[in-house]
């Protein structure tokens, strides 16, 4: 993966449309819909640039943005349809890295991106480390005890997405919203139950007793936090 993107944008169909277009560009993406699941994403992880929608149903992007840099250093790149030069001046002062109108290219996003993180010296995502077990989102690779484990791309992005999220709770909706969005199939409960037994057959000492990947019965599964 290049780097960790937070996107806060209310536009479902808009959303969706840029996290798998992201994804191609191999970037891992966490969305969140307003002001209030914005900032809880951005505090449960770690990130390497932030996009913003100004108007939100709940508040609005430059109350995200002055939040963001009070405790961290990430370049924040507002998405907005307004031509509004007053809201370009807010958001700069507000510690915008930078600035783009909708719609907008794709690729011109992706460009803003990388220009974004390489200015402010952002580092490509970092190892996710859980016990014995590390996933390389940059090598794209998972290790136990320091040796390579053999993963399907569904299963490497299955892990990611828990080691991403580690301590937090993903109910088997939000995991198959994943996988539907990552795969373009649509993935059973059934097929769900039979990639965590895979993973857990890789990762864990004892796959009948797993001490990384936990089922919550009858909420989902959490990696966790060490």
């Amino acid at each position: 993966m290049l780097a960790n993107i937070l996107l806060v944008e209310d536009d479902r169909t808009l959303a969706e449309n840029l996290v798998k277009y992201l994804r191609t560009e191999d970037f891992s993406v966490v969305h969140a819909f307003g002001q209030t699941d914005g900032l809880k994403a951005f505090e449960d992880g770690e990130f390497d640039c932030v996009l913003l929608d100004i108007s939100l149903g709940d508040g609005n992007g430059f109350s995200i943005c002055s939040e963001i840099k009070k405790t961290r250093d990430v370049p924040v790149i507002f998405l907005t349809a307004s031509a509004d030069e007053g809201c370009t001046v807010a958001g700069f002062e507000v510690g915008a890295d930078d600035y783009i109108g909708k719609p907008f290219r794709p690729r011109e996003l992706v460009a803003r991106i990388k220009n974004a993180m390489r200015k402010r010296g952002a580092s490509p995502a970092q190892p996710l480390q859980c016990k014995n077990v590390c996933v390389d989102p940059v090598k794209g690779i998972v290790t136990k005890n320091g040796e390579e484990i053999s993963m399907s791309a569904l299963e490497y992005r299955l892990l990611l997405l828990f080691f991403t999220n580690k301590g937090i709770l993903l109910s088997r909706d939000r995991i198959a919203d994943e996988l539907w969005t990552i795969s373009g199939e649509f993935v059973e409960d059934n097929t769900l139950n039979v990639y965590i037994k895979r993973i857990r057959d890789k990762i864990e000492d004892d796959p009948q007793k797993p001490q990384i990947l936990k089922t919550v019965r009858g909420l989902g599964y959490k990696a966790v936090d060490e």
